[in-house]
């Protein structure tokens, strides 16, 4: 059971402390029954299920289409991503694809769209998936190559590749960012939604990774798609992807943080009762230290990523300094504590089917996508220079 005693801090409401036990609870008994890392899609869909079935679901979208709270709620999101991923990555990715695949229908789509599209994500009937990456343009949103042009007065045709897709080959819908025109860069870019039976969209081929999921290629090739399915303005495309990542970037922090409590609740275990020397591994001072270490990272990253997700819980329309400065610090934290918790292993902790040697693998990728770590601190110093040079016209005017 992962740990819920920071669930008392003043970030969470009464709401944040009953969510979180309960969904706890349920993952313990019901995460392990629906996971086979050997058939990740096949895990993948009965995790989505699952979580729709318990009504987990309703916490990636708004009250009016049947989920837990008005708008998004960034702490309830990020908890569930901490609790799912002190049980499993997979069940984590599961439940936060779900959110990330339709976070951009919630910000702006019409109602006709957020009606079409957001329950069936809700119930975990339809699996979502949010397709930005290309091979040339990752973190550099403004490199996107793919092409969406008029063909007709009432849709646009879809052309081009993406790639690091996540839940590609098995998602229903894919939130699409291609380049519109409208204007050089970033500008000039517009999100669609695609649906994964539309003519002219395939699976390139699948990407295998160190800790499998599911992840793919995508080749549009005259893809039509209605006009109606544009999330958001011609040219609002950056927006739109900026606006969605202000919220997820803080939850795959909060992920790395429930990988890292769960290495350190194994590191815990196994020092107390790892005998060496003929005393108890804990006995040791430098045990000691990389457990003290461990447990400071731990509450630095968990206030990091809480302040975010609270500030915009709170109404802050943006959050992009305080949500990469989260990114940046928990899944980097998360890797040091894995490791330390690999090293007091000793040989067992490199063993396949060991939690922390899955942790070992699982961790990596938390520090590249979503923007890699070395992207968030630019990030963050770009954000400190611009509330400098507010601070210095306001008080030049």
């Amino acid at each position: 059971m992962p740990p819920l005693a920071h669930l008392a801090w003043p970030f969470f409401g009464e709401e944040h402390r009953q969510f979180g036990p309960a969904l706890a609870d349920w993952a313990n008994k019901e995460v392990g029954r629906h996971i086979d890392h050997a058939n990740v899609d096949q895990s993948c869909r009965a995790l989505v299920r699952a979580l729709g079935d318990a009504g987990w679901l309703k916490a990636v979208v708004p009250k009016a289409y049947g989920g837990l709270t008005e708008k998004l709620d960034v702490r309830t999101i990020c908890a569930a991503r901490e609790i799912l991923s002190w049980h499993d990555s997979l069940a984590d990715f599961a439940f936060a694809m779900q959110g990330l695949g339709t976070a951009s229908i919630s910000l702006f789509g019409s109602d006709e769209i957020k009606a079409k599209y957001l329950p069936p994500v809700r119930d975990g009937r339809h699996i979502a998936a949010f397709a930005l990456s290309e091979p040339e343009a990752g973190s550099d949103v403004s490199a996107l190559a793919t092409t969406a042009t008029k063909d007709g007065p009432s849709h646009m045709r879809i052309d081009g590749l993406k790639t690091w897709i996540s839940n590609g080959g098995i998602a229903d819908h894919y939130v699409v960012f291609a380049r519109t025109g409208e204007a050089p860069g970033a500008k000039g870019l517009s999100c669609f939604i695609v649906d994964a039976d539309t003519p002219g969209l395939a699976v390139a081929g699948r990407i295998e990774i160190i800790a499998p999921h599911p992840l793919a290629t995508l080749r549009f090739t005259g893809c039509r798609v209605p006009l109606a399915n544009r999330l958001g303005g011609a040219g609002e495309g950056f927006k739109v992807a900026m606006a969605t990542l202000d919220i997820f970037r803080s939850t795959v922090a909060a992920a790395a943080l429930g990988m890292a409590r769960r290495a350190f609740d194994e590191m815990i275990e196994r020092a107390a009762t790892r005998n060496l020397f003929g005393a108890p591994l804990a006995d040791l001072q430098l045990t000691q230290v990389a457990l003290a270490d461990s447990a400071i990272d731990i509450d630095a990253a968990a206030l990091l990523i809480y302040r975010a997700a609270w500030e915009k819980d709170s109404g802050a329309a943006r959050i992009t300094r305080q949500a990469s400065m989260a990114k940046a610090f928990a899944p980097e934290m998360a890797q040091r504590v894995i490791d330390r918790a690999v090293q007091i292993f000793g040989g067992n902790g490199v063993r396949v089917g060991v939690k922390v040697e899955a942790l070992y693998r699982e961790i990596r990728a938390l520090r590249i996508y979503e923007g890699a770590t070395e992207v968030q601190k630019m990030i963050v110093a770009r954000e400190l220079l611009k509330a400098r040079e507010a601070t210095r016209r306001q008080a030049a005017e």
